[in-house]
């Protein structure tokens, strides 16, 4: 259960370090963390002292996300020495392991204690599986959408289960044997209702069951396209998941995306503390916004793009040619790109449509702003030198290391053409989403 323990932690915060410094005498399930001088983490599990290092401080979630991985770790090793309730859930030591720790991430009461265990249904990681089969499905040559909304157990004034129908289905692998079954949940629009012992009971317009919430702020911005998802989670502990057209797995809870399941493995978004960072980092909330949205639309529908906030716009010129700003005193050339510079002078980020921001952002090259939203550039093809780590890989190529060169002179945030979204700041990715 130690390598359970660091392979967990290994998988889902892969820049933390964890190691078994001591043991102790009395053997605790539960994990009570106490910072370290060097701003690492300590705790004792089962019998023994460990030390966790990171290159910063854990955020909210990645602590939630590593007390979850212990939780899940400690109920079934609790298992094994109950074989009456060990024979009834053998489940608990099938499937991955992984999809567990996200079930008890999400759903902690689960995964309370090994009775918890061998009497609630794991509704998390029944969903999972789901939508892991759907998405080696396809319909008439295009990829397979579906979701499900797992209704909470905390109050809601806006909604209510519906009655149980005598005949309601469990939500399970078994439902994609179904062949209507995704066409009549797709996941943008309609998604399947499953109450608390996992059995869907109906079918719901994602967006009607929003709309109670429609006028609140999320938590982080998120993609278009997603925008009633977080919402739909925001009150009652209702958990969201989407097989998207894209073949990758989202799960919404709380009002934000919190996993996601691209590449072969699940990802921990940890989108707050990842958009606060960002935030300061940019030093208005509205631009800030403005361009992690746009991010995210255009990572959505797999579009490279990078935007750069120069801290000084005054070196601009270091950065970007004179033919690629909007002020500039060069004569346009004929069939250059900069005789349309004069629809976006004098224009603000913050200013423009999300449609026309996003637009422009597509066009070969970066976006190029300062702190006070003013477009300087777009379509602009970037001076960038070798990185300053010449160790350092550069996954992406052409347009990593030109966001490597450019966050010399700001914050950048760059999306890759695979859907990712990275931050970068003075020559190192601050995080990526």
């Amino acid at each position: 259960y130690q390598q359970l323990l660091r392979r967990g932690v290994q998988y889902f915060l892969p820049s933390s370090h964890l190691e078994i410094v001591g043991s102790v005498r009395q053997s605790t399930p539960q994990i009570i963390f106490q910072w370290t001088s060097n701003g690492g983490i300590s705790f004792e599990w089962l019998g023994n002292r460990y030390a966790l290092t990171n290159r910063r401080e854990l955020s909210d979630h990645e602590q939630r996300m590593l007390r979850s991985i212990a939780r899940f770790l400690s109920t079934r090793y609790e298992l094994l020495f109950d074989r009456e309730i060990a024979a009834r859930n053998i489940p608990i030591f099938g499937g991955l392991p992984e999809d567990r720790y996200i079930s008890t991430f999400l759903e902690a009461r689960v995964f309370d204690d090994a009775t918890s265990a061998a009497t609630l249904p794991d509704r998390v990681s029944a969903a999972i599986e789901v939508l892991r089969i759907s998405a080696l499905s396809s319909y008439e040559d295009k990829r397979i959408s579906t979701g499900a909304l797992l209704f909470g157990s905390l109050p809601d004034a806006c909604h209510s289960l519906p009655p149980r129908p005598a005949d309601a289905l469990a939500y399970s692998s078994e439902l994609t044997s179904i062949r209507s079954f995704h066409r009549i949940c797709d996941g943008l629009r309609t998604i399947a209702l499953v109450d608390g012992s996992g059995l869907m009971v109906e079918l719901v317009d994602v967006q009607e069951w929003a709309q109670p919430f429609s006028e609140m702020e999320l938590p982080v911005p998120t993609a278009r396209r997603y925008r009633t998802h977080s919402q739909a989670t925001l009150c009652g502990g209702d958990i969201c998941l989407v097989l998207t057209p894209n073949g990758e797995i989202k799960i919404f809870g709380e009002g934000v995306q919190l996993f996601s399941f691209f590449d072969g493995r699940w990802h921990l978004t940890d989108a707050v503390s990842k958009y606060q960072a960002w935030e300061d980092a940019i030093g208005r909330r509205d631009l800030a916004a403005r361009l992690f949205s746009a991010g995210l639309n255009l990572a959505e529908h797999r579009r490279g793009g990078m935007f750069v906030v120069l801290e000084d716009p005054r070196r601009a010129r270091e950065l970007v040619s004179e033919l690629d700003l909007l002020e500039t005193d060069r004569r346009e050339r004929a069939g250059a790109k900069n005789r349309l510079h004069y629809l976006l002078r004098r224009t603000r980020a913050t200013e423009l449509a999300p449609a026309v921001l996003e637009s422009i952002a597509q066009i070969d090259g970066s976006v190029v702003l300062d702190r006070d939203s003013r477009l300087l550039a777009f379509g602009a093809i970037l001076r960038h030198g070798p990185p300053l780590d010449q160790n350092e890989e550069i996954g992406e190529g052409g347009r990593t290391a030109a966001a490597i060169g450019a966050s010399q002179f700001g914050n950048v945030l760059m999306v890759s053409e695979g859907g990712q979204l990275s931050f970068y700041q003075k020559g190192q990715c601050v995080w990526a989403l």
